[in-house]
C-alpha cells in the first residue's frame, strides 16, 4: 500500500485517541496543588538596651552634671547612685532638689534679690534658705539652666526667707545683726577647733551645730570670715579620715557631713564620705 494511503488509515486511529486521552483529562483532572504558604514576616528587631549608667562619685555628679544644667543625665546618674549607695541622705535630697516642682516646695516669690560680685545660687540659699545645699532646686525655682552662671545684677526670684524674720530689719539693725551673729558664729567656729585638735570630736561636733544654726552660711559670703571656714573644713576633714582609717566610720561620716554643709562642693569629704558608707555597708551584710 502506498505511503500516503497508509498515513490516512492511521489518522481516524490517532484522533479517537487523542480525544480519548482528552475525555480521561476531563473526566479525572490532575490534583490541583495547594499555593505555598506566604512566608512569615520578619520577627522584629529588638531596640538595642539602653548602655548602663556608670557609677561615678557623687561630687562628679554635682560638678559635672547638676552645676552645668545636665538635670535629665545628673538624674541617671544619681539614681545609679543611690542603688549603690542607698540611703545616702546628700544624694536623696540632691534627687528631690531635680524631681520637686520648684513652687510647690519653695512657695511663691516673696522678694527680688539684684546678684552681687561673688555670689552663686549656693551663697543665697545659704543666706535665704538657711542651707548651700539647696542651689539646685533655687536654680530652677528661677528657670536656669546652668546653676554654675549668675552674673551682677542678674535679679533672682525668692521665697519668703527661711530664716523666720517677721519683718524685714532696717539697712542698720540688719548691719549690726549680721555683724553679731558672724561674732558668735566665728567664736563657735574657734571652739570647735580647738575641740577637734584634742581629739573631742562630740563636743566639736555640737559646736559647730551651733554655728551653723547661728549661720548657716558661716560667713560664707563675707571676706572675712573665709579663712576661719577654710581651716575648719580642712581640720574636719582631716579629723573624720583619721577616724575612717580607725573605722571609726559613724563619726567619720557625720564630720563629713558637717563639711558639706559648710562647704557643699568640697570634693574630698564627698569622695571619702562615699567610700566610708559603702564600707559601712558591707561590714553590716558580714
Amino acid at each position: 500500500m502506498p505511503g500516503p494511503a497508509r498515513r490516512l488509515i492511521w489518522l481516524p486511529l490517532l484522533l479517537t485517541l487523542g480525544g480519548c486521552a482528552q475525555l480521561q483529562g476531563l473526566l479525572h483532572p490532575p490534583p490541583k496543588v495547594a499555593p505555598a504558604p506566604p512566608a512569615p514576616p520578619p520577627a522584629p528587631v529588638a531596640a538595642p538596651a539602653p548602655p548602663p549608667v556608670e557609677l561615678h562619685p557623687l561630687a562628679w555628679i554635682v560638678n559635672r552634671q547638676l552645676q552645668r544644667g545636665h538635670y535629665e543625665e545628673g538624674e541617671r546618674y544619681l539614681r545609679r547612685y543611690l542603688e549603690a549607695h542607698p540611703g545616702d541622705r546628700a544624694a536623696e535630697d540632691l534627687l528631690h532638689q531635680l524631681t520637686d516642682d520648684p513652687r510647690e516646695r519653695l512657695g511663691p516669690p516673696a522678694q527680688v534679690h539684684e546678684v552681687q560680685a561673688g555670689e552663686s545660687f549656693s551663697t543665697l540659699a545659704k543666706r535665704y534658705l538657711g542651707d548651700g545645699r539647696q542651689f539646685l532646686i533655687l536654680a530652677r525655682y528661677n528657670g536656669s539652666d546652668d546653676p554654675s552662671r549668675l552674673w551682677v545684677g542678674q535679679k533672682v526670684k525668692l521665697p519668703k526667707s527661711r530664716r523666720g524674720e517677721a519683718r524685714s530689719p532696717t539697712p542698720a539693725a540688719a548691719e549690726v545683726s549680721s555683724g553679731s551673729t558672724a561674732a558668735r558664729s566665728q567664736a563657735l567656729q574657734r571652739e570647735s577647733l580647738s575641740l577637734l585638735r584634742a581629739g573631742r570630736e562630740t563636743q566639736a561636733m555640737a559646736k559647730l551645730d551651733d554655728a551653723l544654726k547661728e549661720d548657716p552660711g558661716l560667713a560664707s559670703d563675707r571676706g572675712a570670715a573665709g579663712a576661719l571656714r577654710q581651716q575648719l573644713v580642712s581640720t574636719c576633714h582631716e579629723r573624720a579620715i583619721v577616724l575612717y582609717r580607725d573605722q571609726k566610720l559613724t563619726p567619720a561620716i557625720a564630720l563629713w557631713d558637717r563639711v558639706l554643709a559648710i562647704e557643699p562642693g568640697y570634693e574630698p569629704a564627698i569622695a571619702y564620705r562615699a567610700r566610708a558608707l559603702e564600707l559601712q555597708r558591707r561590714l553590716k551584710q558580714l
